[in-house]
C-alpha cells in the first residue's frame, strides 16, 4: 500500500529530512490502522486505534487522511466524544463494507 509520504513537506531541509524518515515507518503505520479498523467492524475513532495498539496519535493521526484518499477506510456518519469533549470522526475500513455486501 503505497503512499507519497516522502513528499510531506514544506521545502525545508529539516522538514524534507523528517518527511524521508516517516516514509520510512508510514507503510508499516498504515498497516497497523488498517488491521485495527479491519479487526472492529463496530467501527473506531483515532484515539481508540491508538488506545487498542499503543501507539501515539501523532504517529497515527496522519495515516488515517492517507488511508482514506487510497479508498481503504472512510469516515460514517457516526461521531464520537473524545475525552476532551469533542466530538470526533468514527471510521471504518472499506473491506468491511464489502464483506458485508457478500454475505
Amino acid at each position: 500500500m503505497s503512499y507519497p509520504t516522502q513528499d510531506n513537506h514544506r521545502g525545508v531541509d529539516t522538514s524534507i529530512e523528517a518527511a524521508a524518515m516517516a516514509a520510512l515507518s508510514s507503510s508499516d503505520l498504515r498497516q497497523v490502522v488498517l488491521k485495527t479498523l479491519c479487526a472492529h467492524p463496530e467501527n473506531l475513532t483515532v484515539d481508540q486505534v491508538c488506545a487498542i495498539t499503543g501507539r501515539p496519535r501523532y504517529s497515527l493521526q496522519p495515516r488515517f487522511t492517507e488511508l482514506r484518499k487510497l479508498g481503504m477506510i472512510r469516515a460514517t456518519e457516526e461521531r464520537r466524544r473524545k475525552a476532551s469533549g469533542a466530538n470526533a470522526i468514527v471510521w471504518r475500513a472499506v473491506f468491511l463494507d464489502r464483506k458485508e455486501a457478500q454475505a
